[in-house]
């Protein structure tokens, strides 16, 4: 490291609390995603929040739950972007905010509506060049760097990842130091039916794909069952712990890929601790801005990309309901609208929307006429390819109202056959 890089970081090293000489009066604030938000530089702004003023944390992906959150501390706002465990009560009592967002969009909204003055992320170590890492992640924040200042939490237990997610020194205004373990996401339990459908959609991916896969018991059983394919890749969003054992074994190399060709990409990933040793210092692995990994023509690129993500409810017209029931909100679109629309536009592409046929107790249809009032449409129907739940997959990309209908019927459970069969007949959709 040269003297003028050593000079530049002392210059900037300080505490926490230095980040508020850079918080203005009724500032837009971006905070970094899932593990990079800075924990050490929240909590500095929770203590501090007297002496602040109307002050918006813009964040997705929150892990951990917070006093400000739940509207504990005055003069700071949560913003979320993508509701989680940790901020959806705060919501539904009216304490956050949620913007609603197409991931891929996400880096031009806050450019257009908030024109933020301030990143607070947290960072791996620099290196002897004065570049830090945003780790874990790329999504809006790294989209921001040259256009943003920063002021980073420098977390000793960050791996350090490549790709377009690196900031240099001359980049951040001041920055603190800590040594704190990351928030690792052991994949949701699966039952037999997530197994069924798993099953339908492994058979059904080609030697060579790449490959997207969302969140959900499924997206993760999918990647267990891939033990026998070849030369798959990956662009991905979220690069999860089930991609580890694939690329350990020699089934996914990106040999097949047209962009990136033997490297993974993904904007984030989110997992268990052999997953964040995985990344560290692996030049296999490319984190890049969530605006170029979810731009579907980028994942058009890729003939044979093959999108996995899950609803909650599916209706005759193939309206997807992937982030809320009815009007009572869970999540937010993440990227399924992008990956769905850009496997279609490729040339061999597939989109596969996976949910079981019924609710956990089998008295609710997750096949239904229309979605439940006050639902938000997260894939829509002029995109949807495959709908698969444990009783087959019904495609749906390019066929009538009728044969969706149809279709759609014949993988509902067979309890609700019947009753769906009638009310199509009611909407007029099936004579």
């Amino acid at each position: 490291m040269t003297e003028t890089i050593s000079a530049a970081i002392e210059a900037r090293r300080g505490e926490a609390a230095d980040v508020l000489r850079f918080i203005e009066r009724g500032a837009d604030v971006v905070v970094g995603a899932g593990n990079t938000e800075p924990v050490t530089v929240i909590d500095a702004l929770e203590e501090a929040c007297s002496s602040l003023h109307d002050v918006r944390l813009h964040q997705m992906l929150a892990l951990r739950p917070r006093p400000y959150i739940d509207g504990e501390r005055p003069n700071l706002r949560h913003v979320s972007w993508f509701l989680t465990p940790a901020n959806r009560a705060a919501f539904h009592r009216g304490a956050c905010d949620l913007v609603p967002n197409s991931f891929s969009d996400v880096p031009r909204l806050m450019r257009q509506v908030l024109a933020p003055r301030l990143v607070l992320a947290s960072v791996s170590a620099p290196d002897r060049h004065g570049y830090f890492s945003l780790g874990t992640e790329a999504a809006y924040a790294a989209a921001l760097v040259g256009e943003v200042p920063f002021f980073v939490e420098v977390n000793a237990r960050m791996p350090r990842t490549f790709g377009a997610n690196q900031l240099h020194i001359s980049d951040i205004v001041g920055f603190c130091e800590s040594d704190r373990d990351l928030v690792e996401m052991p994949g949701p339990p699966a039952g037999e039916r997530d197994h069924q459908i798993a099953a339908f959609v492994a058979e059904r991916i080609a030697d060579g794909a790449t490959l997207q896969v969302g969140i959900g018991a499924v997206p993760d059983l999918v990647l267990t069952m891939l033990s026998g394919h070849r030369e798959l890749g990956v662009h991905t969003e979220l690069l999860g712990s089930g991609f580890v054992e694939l690329v350990e074994s020699g089934v996914i190399t990106g040999t097949r890929k047209r962009t990136h060709r033997n490297k993974l990409v993904t904007t984030s990933c989110l997992g268990d601790q052999r997953l964040y040793d995985f990344v560290a210092d692996n030049p296999g692995v490319e984190f890049h801005p969530v605006d170029y990994t979810n731009d579907p023509r980028v994942i058009a690129r890729e003939p044979h990309m093959t999108a996995i993500n899950a609803a909650l409810e599916v209706d005759f017209l193939g309206q997807c309901a992937s982030e809320s029931l009815g009007s009572d909100y869970l999540s937010s679109s993440g990227g399924q609208p992008d990956f769905a629309r850009g496997a279609v536009m490729a040339e061999h592409g597939q989109a596969f929307i996976v949910l079981h046929s019924t609710t956990s107790d089998a008295t609710t249809s997750r096949i239904v006429p229309q979605l439940r009032p006050g639902a938000a449409v997260t894939t829509f129907k002029n995109i949807v390819d495959k709908v698969v739940t444990e009783y087959g997959v019904a495609e749906l990309r390019g066929s009538s109202i009728a044969e969706r209908t149809r279709r759609l019927i014949a993988i509902a459970h067979p309890t609700f056959r019947e009753q769906l069969t009638a009310q199509a007949g009611t909407l007029g959709y099936l004579a």
